[in-house]
């Protein structure tokens, strides 16, 4: 088991940065600074507005991203985040391929804009989903961090 100052939580988002925001703020609400928050952005905007709702450091682009995902314990975001050329191109084929690959458990919230259906899922507003997010799958984590 790590100490509780090194369980290391990627949250990564592009655009505007608001889904990010939303997942930092109720992971750093349930859990304080028991985690260290990295907001990874696909640009600036997406990693400041992440930096607001007080993620412990961010960075944006491919280069971050790519080297980031490869130290992480955890990693959060949107489907997206796993398929090339998703948030309007934003996410490209290299971020895709190394968040997949990284060896961090991940968990997907799955909105998108894509062209892709996930069959089977409700229609859940977003604020549900990252409350389910955190007491389905990472309140075990309780015990950890």
């Amino acid at each position: 088991m790590k100490p509780a100052t090194t369980y290391r939580i990627c949250v990564i988002d592009g655009q505007g940065g608001g889904i990010g925001s939303t997942i930092i703020r109720k992971l750093k609400d349930r859990f304080g600074e028991t985690v260290e928050v990295l907001a990874l952005g696909t640009n600036a905007i997406a990693t400041a507005q992440m930096l607001k709702a007080r993620a412990n450091r961010g960075a944006s682009g491919v280069n971050a991203i790519v080297q980031s995902v490869k130290m992480a314990d955890l990693i959060i975001g949107t489907v997206g985040i796993i398929m090339p050329h998703a948030m309007m191109g934003e996410l490209t084929p290299e971020m895709a391929e190394a968040i997949a690959l990284s060896p961090a458990k991940k968990i997907l919230i799955p909105l998108t804009q894509e062209h892709i259906e996930i069959v089977g899922l409700a229609s859940t507003p977003l604020p549900q989903l990252v409350d389910e997010l955190i007491d389905a799958h990472l309140d075990h984590f309780n015990n950890q961090i």
